[in-house]
């Protein structure tokens, strides 16, 4: 019989993004993480920690106000990744053959797609400053009616990568 174990906590939420800096600057300026520490891992270590043969990362991890982290990476290596995205396709693409990977194409509903959620005190304000910056609401919020959210406003926005990130509002 297997011994038993249990999960502790969540530790961090990882994003696999094409510029660092820029992600790094959106993260920490327009959403005011704190920067926690930045790492750049290569050789036999990276390549079995993420099963990539060949993987060269940088990578930087930031705080959240409540103590969640957000870790973006970046990769340099190997040679074959995606680099590129269209933040501007929410379906399949042909795309994926020329280099340039159509990562909205992997719909919220597909498996292997994976989000973060944030919660926020005005979801109006953040998006205006989301528009502003670039990044785009994959729909318009809506106030949820039951559950144990009920009352929230949520909505999914996509970053310019192609990343989606769920912003929640809580009620007054």
């Amino acid at each position: 019989m297997a011994k038993q174990f249990r999960i502790i906590a969540a530790d961090h939420t990882g994003i696999t993004v094409s510029d660092l800096e820029r992600s790094l600057a959106f993260w920490r300026d327009v959403f005011g993480f704190e920067f926690s520490h930045s790492a750049h891992q290569k050789g036999d270590m990276a390549e079995q920690i993420t099963g990539v043969k060949n993987a060269e990362l940088k990578l930087a991890v930031l705080k959240s106000p409540t103590g969640h982290k957000i870790e973006l990476l970046e990769y340099l290596a190997p040679a074959d990744r995606k680099k590129h995205v269209d933040p501007s396709t929410s379906l399949p693409s042909s795309a994926q053959s020329s280099g340039v990977a159509s990562r909205t194409s992997l719909r919220s509903c597909d498996v292997g797609h994976a989000h973060v959620a944030l919660i926020v005190d005005d979801l109006d304000s953040v998006l205006q400053k989301i528009a502003a910056s670039g990044w785009k609401a994959a729909g318009k919020p809506q106030t949820l009616a039951q559950g144990p959210n009920a009352g929230k406003r949520v909505v999914y926005v996509r970053d310019p990568d192609g990343t989606t990130i769920e912003f929640m509002e809580v009620p007054n």
